[in-house]
C-alpha cells in the first residue's frame, strides 16, 4: 500500500463485508492509489470530466507559482451549474435534495427543482441590491435551508460568500465583515438551540454598527421574536422573495475556474482570523470526488453530515458536494440531545439515514447517556458511519460502530475516519483551489 503499513495500536481489525467491497466505488484502494501517483493530472482531469463546464480547461495544473497552484486553467464553470442547474434538466429535478428538521420539530423538504427555483429567486434579489461578480456577502445564520439557499444564490451570481458560524460573537462577526468588506449581510431574527433563542439579529446589529461597510441586512424570520429593523437598511427575506424581481429564472454567471467562490476564516484562537479563499473549479472537483469515493455515495442514499455550514466540513459536505452528486441530505437545526439524548437516533430512524458523518466530540457526548437511548430505535438503515475533525479514540469508535448502532451483528455496516480515508486523494496533490 502507500508509503507504509498502518498497524492499529490494539491489533484489532474491522473489515467491511465482501458485499460492501464489491459494490463500493473504490473497491481496490491500492489500484486507485497507484493511478493517482502514476499520473496525478490525468486522474484529476478524469474526475473533472464527470462534471459540466461551459468551457474545458487548457491546462489541468499550473504549478509555476507553487505553493499557489492553479487548477483547470482556462476552464469556465460555476459550482451551481453542477450543484443545481444540471439537475433541473434531468429526472433528479423531482428527487428530494434537502430534508430539514427544526429543533422544535417543524419539517420541510425541498426537491432539486424547488431548491433551484428558490436559489434563482434569491439570486435575483441579491442582484437587485447591486451585488455583482466579485462582491462579498457575509452570511450569519442558524442551520436552516435558507442558509444553503443564500450560499448557492451568492455563488450563482459570481459573488463571494463568507459564512460566519452562528455561535460566534459580535466582535468575531464584525472583524470578518470588515476584512471581507461585505456590502450585504444575511442573517436571521434568531436560531433555536436547546429550547432557547440565539438572538442573531441583535448580535448582527452590534456587528454592523462596528463595521459600517454593510449597506443592506436581509433577515430570515425564524424564531419570531420582535427585532429592531432599521428602515432603508434591513429587509425581511420573505418580503423580498415575494417581489416581482424574485423571478424563478436567473442566468448563472460564467466563472473562470480560478475565480473565488468563498472565503472561510480560521477560528482566530491563535491570533487574528485568516481568510482562506476557495475557487470554483478545483473545489467542486475535489469535494465531489471525496464524497463520492470516501463515502461511497449512491443515488438511493440519505446522507447526514451533522456539522455546521459555518465550518469547512459543512461547506463541503452539507452544501456543495452532496448537491453536486445529486444526493438527498438531512439538515437538523438544533442540539443532538434536545429535548432528549435520542434526538439524533430518532432522526436516523424517521428518515432512513444511510450515511451518518459527525465528530468524535459529538460521539463521546452521546456516549455519556448510555446504551439505552440508541437501542430504543431501529437504526438498521445505516450502512456507513464517518467521523472527522480530530482523531477518534478506540472507545468512541467501538461504541459508534459496534455497541450501539448495529441492531444485530453482521449487518454489514462500515465505519471510517475521514482523516485516514481521504489520505488516498491527499497524496499527489488535490485541486482544492485554496490559498491563504
Amino acid at each position: 500500500m502507500a508509503d507504509e503499513a498502518f498497524v492499529p495500536a490494539s491489533g484489532e481489525w474491522y473489515y467491511p463485508t465482501d458485499e460492501i467491497v464489491k459494490s463500493a466505488h473504490v473497491s481496490d484502494y491500492d489500484a486507485v492509489y497507484q493511478e493517482t501517483m502514476a499520473d496525478t493530472e490525468a486522474y484529476w482531469a478524469k474526475r473533472a470530466e464527470s462534471l459540466e463546464w461551459y468551457q474545458k480547461w487548457d491546462k489541468v495544473l499550473d504549478s509555476s507559482n507553487a505553493p499557489f497552484y492553479k487548477w483547470f486553467v482556462g476552464g469556465k464553470t460555476n459550482i451551481t451549474l453542477n450543484a443545481l442547474d444540471r439537475h433541473a434538466k434531468t429526472w433528479r429535478k423531482n428527487k428530494v435534495a434537502i430534508i430539514f428538521e427544526g429543533e422544535k420539530g417543524d419539517k420541510q423538504s425541498l426537491s432539486y427543482w424547488r431548491l433551484w427555483q428558490e436559489v434563482n429567486k434569491f439570486a435575483n434579489v441579491l442582484r437587485s441590491m447591486g451585488v455583482k461578480k466579485g462582491d462579498r456577502v457575509t452570511i450569519y445564520m442558524g442551520r436552516i435551508p435558507e442558509l444553503v439557499i443564500a450560499m448557492l444564490a451568492t455563488a450563482k451570481i459570481g459573488a463571494v460568500h463568507s459564512v460566519v458560524y452562528g455561535g460566534f460573537s459580535e466582535n468575531a462577526l464584525a472583524d470578518r465583515i470588515e476584512d471581507a468588506q461585505s456590502r450585504v449581510l444575511i442573517t436571521c431574527d434568531g436560531a433555536w438551540l436547546r429550547g432557547s433563542i440565539v438572538e442573531l439579529k441583535k448580535i448582527a446589529d452590534a456587528a454592523v454598527h462596528r463595521s459600517p461597510v454593510v449597506e443592506h441586512v436581509i433577515v430570515v424570520k425564524r424564531t419570531g421574536q420582535d427585532v429592531k429593523m432599521e428602515s432603508g437598511r434591513d429587509f425581511w427575506y420573505d418580503d423580498l422573495m415575494a417581489l416581482p424581481i424574485a423571478s424563478t429564472i436567473c442566468e448563472t454567471e460564467v466563472m473562470d475556474a480560478e475565480d473565488p467562490l468563498f472565503i472561510l476564516y480560521t477560528s482566530g484562537t491563535t491570533g487574528k482570523p485568516k481568510g482562506i479563499l476557495h475557487t470554483h473549479g478545483g473545489y467542486q472537483v475535489y469535494t465531489s470526488t471525496t464524497l463520492d469515493a470516501v463515502f461511497d455515495m449512491k443515488d438511493e442514499d440519505r446522507f447526514w453530515c451533522a456539522a455546521d455550514p459555518g465550518w469547512i466540513t459543512g461547506h463541503s459536505y452539507i452544501v456543495y458536494a452532496p448537491l453536486i452528486l445529486g444526493a438527498t441530505e438531512i439538515i437538523y437545526e438544533g442540539a443532538p440531545n434536545f429535548p432528549f439524548p435520542n434526538r439524533w437516533w430518532k432522526i436516523v430512524e424517521e428518515y432512513g439515514v444511510t450515511i451518518l458523518y459527525t465528530a468524535p466530540t459529538a460521539i463521546r457526548g452521546l456516549m455519556r447517556f448510555g446504551d439505552a437511548w440508541p437501542k430504543r430505535h431501529n437504526l438498521s438503515s445505516l450502512r456507513l458511519l464517518g467521523s472527522v475533525g480530530e482523531p477518534i479514540n478506540p472507545e468512541a469508535w467501538k461504541w459508534y460502530y459496534n455497541n450501539q448502532l448495529i441492531p444485530k451483528r453482521g449487518s454489514g455496516i462500515t465505519t471510517i475516519s475521514v482523516v485516514v480515508a481521504a489520505r488516498l486523494w491527499i497524496h499527489g496533490g488535490r485541486p482544492k483551489g485554496a490559498v491563504s
